[in-house]
């Protein structure tokens, strides 16, 4: 008895009926699985819309948010295999075996998915602090994805930073608990100066400033005389801002250091500057005043000093911190769309 040739074993196939059957199939594993994705995107719009005005409750949204999604997704993907008709039991002992294989060279990816799942369930990094990274780099959290967590910055720029660098490094949270963190503005003065003014002055000067928090018995503002030494002074201000301005550590420490100088200025304190004194015991045999008249300096150290000119000048650092919230704030309520029109 013959054979039947390839031809008419592919007739008899498309005779049988078969081809309907498979691709029935097909059609309703690939609806299945774009259902599954209409509605995991579905479920993640309404969830950052009640993100954004739930705000006690955020962290515990958008970790619901994730793992749901991710669930579903893989729920829509092992139904589409078996209305394919797939055996789902030797599928995972062939699963297992390509895992084995896989998982020596995707080891990195998993191991960002890994350290991103953790993120998502750590209270002490969630989407909407302003951290900073031990490299310096700071910015506002805008998302944990499963590879990589998304930072912006107050240039406005976007960072890309792999899950497991905030795993095995050090991250400063600026904002954690809803609660601002001090900062120190040093700046020094001459040696001879006064220090109960000079602490009045600076004092003042960051009270006057509108994102300086009010003092409370355990957050006040404070002036620390930090060295002294024939150059100079060397104090610190001390100061706690408000928890919207704390996300702008540079324009804040520059609004303040702004301050300070024009404080000082305007009070006729001299800022610290190397000297050096010479004392002259005598001079061609003279002493005092009549060596000074050989100089020819003895009107000029009895002249008064001449007033100093102070100018003022707009503090743009102040006016950043605003400008950087302003914008951040924008941002954030555009993130939604952004993320739309990457789907």
């Amino acid at each position: 008895m013959s054979k039947a040739s390839p031809l008419e074993a592919l007739r008899e196939w498309l005779g049988s009926g078969a081809l309907i059957a498979v691709s029935g199939r097909v059609v309703a594993a690939i609806a299945i699985v774009a259902a599954t994705y209409l509605l995991v995107r579905l479920m993640q719009k309404g969830l950052e819309r009640l993100r954004r005005h739930a705000k006690a409750g955020s962290p515990l949204i958008y970790i619901f948010e994730k793992v749901v999604g991710y669930a579903l997704m893989v729920a829509g993907l092992v139904a589409g295999l078996a209305t394919l008709g797939v055996d789902l039991n030797s599928f995972t002992v062939f699963a297992g075996a390509i895992g084995v294989g896989a998982g020596l060279g995707l080891q990195g990816v998993v191991k960002e998915f890994v350290s991103g799942l953790v993120l998502i369930f750590d209270p002490t990094i969630q989407v909407g602090d302003f951290i900073e990274l031990e490299s310096g780099l700071r910015g506002e959290v805008v998302e944990i994805g499963p590879r990589a967590t998304r930072m912006r910055t107050n240039d406005d720029l976007n960072v890309v930073i792999p899950n497991s660098k905030f795993m095995q490094s050090q991250v400063i949270n600026w904002t954690y608990n809803d609660q601002s963190g001090r900062i120190h503005v040093a700046f020094s003065v001459a040696e001879e100066a006064d220090k109960a003014l000079v602490r009045d002055v600076v004092m003042t000067a960051a009270h006057a400033l509108p994102f300086t928090a009010p003092d409370r018995p355990d957050r006040k503002t404070q002036v620390w005389l930090t060295n002294f030494s024939g150059e100079g002074l060397d104090f610190e201000l001390i100061v706690w801002p408000t928890l919207e301005s704390s996300r702008h550590p540079s324009s804040l420490r520059a609004a303040y250091t702004w301050a300070v100088h024009e404080a000082l200025r305007a009070a006729g304190i001299n800022n610290s500057s190397p000297q050096l004194d010479l004392r002259l015991r005598s001079l061609f045999g003279q002493e005092g005043d009549h060596a000074l008249h050989v100089l020819d300096m003895a009107d000029r150290r009895r002249a008064p000093p001449p007033e100093p000119i102070v100018e003022t000048a707009p503090n743009d650092a102040a006016a950043a911190v605003f400008d950087d919230a302003v914008r951040n704030s924008r941002a954030r309520d555009a993130e939604p769309r952004r993320r739309e029109k990457q789907a």
